[in-house]
């Protein structure tokens, strides 16, 4: 048998709430889907109508226009090209002729005068159109004639032009005091020229409008007969205009009305069903069961409808299975909180007993268990206790408490719950009777048990005893078991923290006595190291000291004998003396490499920083060092950069750092070699110094453990090695500086030792210690 799967449940801390009905929009405080788009639709037409409307009156409008000044060049053109008129009439001045001329002219519908002037500035002829009353867009005053100013006739007397001239007029007319308008009358005007000899069968001008293909030749020079005048109103254009405008009008709100119309009735067949569904949502919100919709048309609308019905059927029924599942999930919740009760009760005590009775009262309370026992265990042998039952008289529970059952893989219930582990749901006692110790069957029976559950309880793949529980006269259940199985996990880690509590306290209070007695020795040892590494330090410096008075006494006396002054010395004991000398200098490094390791092993150092040079505290020391580089031919050299910013450093602690560097270079450089000594400024506020030489080299596995004190780093050159203690010293002196020191080595090729020391001016603040 599985236990129930708690993970998927309710959280009982929360009970289940009655949904909530949706409160409803607002109504009258928002447009319409259908009023939106018909709005929507509406605007869209009404521009677009308009927009073409008016592109159509323009083009219209233009060529009309265009029209009405072509009609006026070609007029005035024929009347100039005539031989008739220009011979006949104007040369002539035969009136008559004119007069016929211009009635000809008139006849045409748009033309409103016409004047004929002759070739000394006088009129010779002149007529415009009288008033008619049927037109009221042609009304005009009869004391307002439409001659034109003359000075456009008298302009085109001293050319010789052959182009007609158009000019623009605007007359404003008057019908008594009820409106005005405003009439535009276009002015066309043309010389007419002859040749100056009289010859006829020459054409004054061709029936081209060109001036270049029209001009007579240049021999023949063209005398002006007179100017015709020709005056042409727009008063018929803006007529057909109106007349356009208005059809158009009417066309445009016919088709706007007819759109509008197409839009309600279209809005209208998708809103209504809309309208339907949001009708029978709102039923469905409110708990309602509402009729199927029937779907009115096969569009999209039409799916919708559809599939909201199925959606609506889907609810129906999975409200009823919700409706059906409510006790259960309440039931389950009860259970839920029973566990988190279970829990929280666990999670209150560590002692035992404490924590076996109150998971036994929760139980019994809260699930409706009759009767409970906890079986336990026994840590020492092979065996199982009543570690608590509740449910009971006193006489029986005092009795269940004096049992003690072996445990043996005998078949029996209690084998198959502390040996096998499985849970055991048995319907009746009675099926089972010889299954069960006769110890506790007589208990059982006495007690009134008749159907009963029993799970063990399991941690960390221990089975530390097992739980029982029955419900009286009723059978027990599945439910009853797969409850029992997950609360007995909890039960079984908490008597198993709690046991191991019980045991913590004890290894606790051991352990406590243990931390005494060996901080006590700890204390002792940490002593007895302090007073040796006192009585170290007191023995180095003054070892140190003491051996530099005899060693200063040798040197000397080493030094005299080999000047000559206890008398000649040969060269076998002149090799000897030097041999004395060299080995002499090699202690006295190793003195004092011990006492500089001396001080800072006691951190009795301190720093007195300020702002120096590095360049001119190098050349000092490179000064010192000179002679001892010449010995060796060994050429040393301070590399010069201008403008080098002073560092915050201890002078004599700067001196030692390079005194150390540039020695350890002469040391290990063969004879002939160079050192190269020179600085940059980094950009963190740094000098950066680099000692470079072209001595033996550092092998690569041992540049790591060169900056170690005594570290065993193996040289080309053994005998110039000392006590392994320089460059321990000097990294010591740079990081108290708070700069870095690094080293670049080839075998063979030389060694570039690096170390920076901070600027003065931006790292004032290494006036304090270092750390």
């Amino acid at each position: 048998m599985k236990p129930i799967n708690w993970n998927n449940q309710l959280n009982p801390a929360s009970p289940p709430q009655e949904p909530r009905a949706p409160v409803p929009l607002p109504a009258n405080r928002f447009l319409s889907l259908r009023t939106k788009f018909v709005l929507f639709f509406s605007l869209i037409l009404v521009i677009t109508c308009s927009t073409l409307s008016w592109y159509f009156v323009e083009k219209r409008r233009e060529a009309m226009t265009d029209n009405l000044q072509q009609l006026g060049t070609i007029l005035l053109t024929s009347i100039v090209r005539n031989d008739h008129f220009r011979y006949a009439g104007l040369v002539a001045e035969d009136r008559a002729t004119l007069q016929q001329f211009i009635e000809g002219l008139l006849a045409v519908q748009d033309v409103v005068y016409v004047v004929i002037t002759g070739s000394d500035g006088t009129v010779l002829a002149q007529h415009t159109k009288g008033a008619r009353q049927s037109d009221a867009s042609l009304v005009r005053s009869i004391n307002h004639p439409l001659y034109p100013d003359h000075q456009i006739a008298k302009q085109l007397f001293r050319s010789s032009s052959t182009i007609p001239q158009m000019t623009r007029l605007s007359i404003s007319n008057k019908l008594g005091n009820r409106f005005a308008w405003e009439e535009i009358v276009y002015d066309f005007a043309m010389p007419v020229l002859r040749a100056a000899n009289g010859n006829t069968s020459l054409p004054p001008f061709s029936i081209q409008l060109d001036e270049a293909s029209t001009a007579l030749p240049p021999t023949q020079p063209a005398i002006v007969s007179g100017v015709v005048q020709i005056g042409l109103t727009d008063a018929h254009l803006k007529h057909e205009l109106a007349t356009m405008i208005r059809n158009i009008l009417l066309l445009t709100a016919f088709l706007i009305s007819a759109g509008v119309l197409g839009a309600q009735l279209l809005t209208l067949r998708i809103t209504k069903p809309l309208r339907s569904l949001a009708d029978v949502a709102r039923q469905v919100a409110e708990g309602q069961s509402p009729m199927p919709l029937t779907p009115s048309t096969r569009d999209e609308v039409g799916q919708l409808t559809s599939t909201f019905n199925l959606m609506t059927h889907s609810l129906q029924e999975r409200s009823l299975a919700i409706t059906a599942n409510l006790a259960t999930i309440k039931h389950q919740v009860s259970q839920l909180t029973t566990l988190h009760q279970l829990s929280a009760a666990i999670a209150r005590t560590l002692d035992l007993n404490q924590l076996i009775n109150t998971v036994l009262e929760l139980l019994i309370a809260n699930l409706g268990f009759t009767r409970m026992v906890l079986m336990l265990r026994h840590p020492e042998r092979d065996a199982a206790y009543v570690a608590q039952v509740a449910g009971v008289s006193p006489d029986i529970a005092e009795t269940a408490h004096h049992l003690e059952m072996p445990i043996q893989d005998d078949g029996s219930l209690q084998a198959d719950l502390l040996i096998h582990g499985k849970p055991l749901l048995i319907p009746t006692l009675e099926a089972v009777a010889d299954r069960v110790q006769p110890s506790v069957l007589e208990l059982a029976r006495r007690t009134g048990v008749r159907s009963f559950v029993a799970v063990p309880l399991q941690s960390h793949n221990q089975i530390l005893g097992y739980l029982a529980a029955d419900r009286g006269s009723q059978p027990c259940t599945d439910e009853d078991l797969h409850m029992l199985v997950t609360i007995a996990s909890h039960v079984a880690a908490a008597i198993d923290n709690a046991r191991a509590y019980s045991h913590l306290e004890e290894l606790t209070q051991h352990l406590e006595q243990r931390i005494v007695d060996r901080t006590q020795e700890l204390s002792l040892a940490n002593a007895r190291l302090q007073e040796q590494d006192r009585r170290r330090s007191l023995f180095l410096s003054v070892a140190s000291h003491e051996l530099r008075t005899p060693m200063t006494v040798i040197r000397s006396f080493a030094d005299n004998m080999r000047d000559g002054v206890a008398g000649p010395v040969n060269e076998q004991q002149l090799t000897y003396l030097t041999r004395i000398g060299h080995n002499l200098n090699r202690l006295t490094r190793i003195i004092n490499q011990l006492l500089d390791w001396s001080r800072l092993d006691s951190k009795k150092e301190a720093l007195n920083l300020k702002p120096i040079c590095v360049e001119a505290t190098a050349l000092l020391v490179a000064e010192s060092l000179r002679t001892v580089a010449a010995e060796k031919s060994i050429a040393l050299e301070i590399v010069h950069v201008d403008g080098l910013l002073a560092v915050q450093g201890d002078r004599d602690k700067l001196e030692q750092i390079l005194w150390n560097l540039i020695g350890n270079a002469i040391k290990f450089t063969p004879p002939g070699g160079r050192i190269t000594v020179n600085f940059q400024t980094t950009p963190e506020g740094f000098v950066q110094t680099c000692i470079a030489d072209t001595g033996c080299g550092i092998d690569p596995g041992h540049v790591e453990h060169l900056f170690q004190e005594f570290s065993k780093v193996p040289s080309a050159m053994p005998t110039a090695q000392g006590a392994q203690l320089g460059l321990f010293i000097t990294k010591s002196l740079v990081t108290m500086h708070r700069g870095t020191i690094w080293v670049e080595s080839t075998p063979g090729a030389g060694t570039r030792f690096y170390f920076t020391v901070p600027v003065a001016s931006s790292r004032e603040d290494l006036r304090q210690p270092a750390t």
